[in-house]
């Protein structure tokens, strides 16, 4: 079934990455990122295997300077699109900050961190004025952060089936980000995406049994 190419001006798109009219087939991509994505054929370069992409995942402080691949970019995006959310109204957004000068002004507000400045950088905000549910507006601000950050996590675990390495940014002056990314939304975390320049292997965790703690009532 065809897609309708009029764009909906009232979605708010990433930062840098809005499309425009005209555009034909990328506009396509856009309007129905998800939908082009699972319909696809799959790509070479895409690990499908989701616990091996969770067991190798590594974060990176060190991006070699090749561009991540614009259809590298759509499916990262896609998979935060795809993440679950409380009553799937999607209680957050994502700003693609798209030129060196913003980057280089979130390094300041992230606490200096050099690494915020790498290829591909997502700041993943609440937008708890989605979240259409009956409930206060502390569960709903809940709801809403956790939205960001299931989005968030989805989109890390896609570029490192993608090939790619992450860090996942969460120390940052809130007000000093809102100001930079031109935003009233609060942000939850920065997720910095890049080709590593070495990669490195998988990290020792706790066992299982150091990890889980089972609740049983007795009969």
């Amino acid at each position: 079934m065809g897609m309708d190419k009029k764009i909906d001006t009232s979605r708010t798109w990433p930062k840098g990455y809005e499309p425009k009219e005209g555009e034909g087939a990328d506009l396509t991509v856009r309007l129905g990122l998800m939908t082009n994505i699972l319909n696809e054929k799959p790509e070479k370069k895409v690990n499908t295997d989701i616990f091996k992409v969770m067991a190798t995942r590594r974060s990176t402080r060190k991006f070699s300077k090749n561009p991540v691949e614009k259809w590298k970019i759509d499916k990262i995006l896609a998979a935060a699109d795809a993440a679950p959310t409380a009553g799937n109204f999607q209680g957050f957004e994502i700003f693609y900050i798209n030129d060196n000068e913003t980057k280089e002004e979130l390094v300041q507000a992230a606490n200096k961190q050099p690494y915020v400045n790498t290829q591909l950088v997502l700041v993943f905000c609440m937008n708890p004025t989605r979240v259409k549910l009956d409930f206060p507006p502390k569960v709903i601000m809940k709801f809403s952060i956790q939205d960001a950050t299931l989005a968030a996590a989805y989109s890390q675990l896609a570029a490192s089936a993608l090939g790619l390495s992450s860090i996942w940014i969460g120390m940052f002056d809130e007000d000093k980000v809102k100001e930079i990314i031109g935003t009233d939304l609060r942000p939850t975390s920065i997720l910095c995406v890049g080709y590593p320049i070495k990669k490195r292997p998988a990290k020792q965790r706790r066992q299982l049994k150091e990890l889980i703690h089972v609740v049983q009532k007795k009969d």
